[in-house]
């Protein structure tokens, strides 16, 4: 029967093997699958984690739609660089510390989260000065490399002067702690950056746009044909299956991987073993993601 998984990785063979509930289970577990263009943001971030201290220290904007893998993309980088205890110093070094911008961006709330994401909480009786002291004195002395901000565009939901306030102090931590930033969000994440030039200019930008029927998209599929467990060879390559799955989910990476995991399931309860042209009928019949749900009414 092993014979019969050559469209496996050697390591995903043995899961085929299992039973149905075991199998899917492992469909639904959330997993990495590399492309080209999230490789290349990669390599760029593990490059800022070993730039020089220098007075104007490089930075990058990760945007893209909802739903793009930015966040998925960050945990990847994450999950390379934990953080170590240093056994000698006594003490946890933390080459990134990540955070999110808070969903009421104000100053007071914009420390709380750094100081949360250094393992330091603080009370209600410190002011915003002591806070934004706390966290300067704590990213030096975890050794912090990088400085992560996800969720950029919630910027925009605060007043104009919280906006200049909070890019003040991004503009801070990267020129006196001699800080790479990498910030993600939304398309309006790189609108809300654009208020202040002068911190602009020091931002590579690296889109997530949607897909497009190309090699590259291509490729992103035959990743899944390896390593879903299915028991024969599916037709996620056949042009008529990758364009079909390309319009219902618009090119929405949360979507496809989404269409694809119920696919599969569906392959395995049905008997198919694998995702056809047949079984893309199924599509249809899958909850819809509320983002989704007004595209499938006008198209009913």
């Amino acid at each position: 029967m092993m014979n019969d998984l050559e469209h496996l990785l050697p390591e995903h063979r043995p899961e085929a093997m299992r039973s149905n509930e075991e199998r899917i289970r492992s469909i639904r577990v959330d997993r990495w699958i590399g492309y080209a263009r999230a490789d290349a943001i990669l390599a760029r971030m593990r490059e800022l984690v070993i730039y020089p201290p220098h007075d104007r220290m490089p930075a990058l904007l990760l945007y893209g739609a909802t739903g793009m893998g930015k966040t998925k993309i960050l945990r990847k980088f994450l999950r390379e660089h934990p953080p170590s205890f240093d056994n000698r110093a006594g003490i946890t070094r933390m080459q990134l510390v990540s955070m999110q911008m808070p969903p009421e961006p104000d100053e007071r709330s914009f420390w709380s989260e750094l100081l949360d994401a250094l393992d330091s909480p603080m009370n209600n009786g410190h002011t915003s000065l002591q806070m934004r002291r706390t966290a300067r004195d704590l990213l030096r002395f975890v050794d912090a490399k990088v400085l992560i901000v996800d969720e950029l565009h919630a910027l925009l939901a605060g007043t104009h002067r919280q906006q200049e306030i909070l890019l003040n102090a991004l503009r801070l931590l990267a020129s006196d702690l001699k800080l790479p930033l990498i910030l993600a969000g939304t398309t309006d994440a790189k609108r809300a950056l654009m208020t202040d030039r002068q911190l602009a200019d020091r931002f590579e930008a690296m889109e997530l746009p949607p897909w497009h029927n190309d090699d590259s998209y291509a490729r992103l599929l035959a990743s899944f044909l390896c390593v879903l467990p299915l028991r024969r060879r599916s037709e996620l390559v056949v042009p008529a299956v990758r364009k079909a799955l390309l319009e219902h989910t618009q090119g929405i990476t949360v979507r496809i991987v989404r269409a694809i995991e119920n696919l599969a399931v569906d392959a395995i309860r049905s008997g198919r073993e694998c995702i056809d042209q047949q079984g893309l009928s199924a599509l249809a019949s899958f909850p819809p993601l509320l983002s989704m749900e007004d595209r499938s009414s006008a198209l009913a």
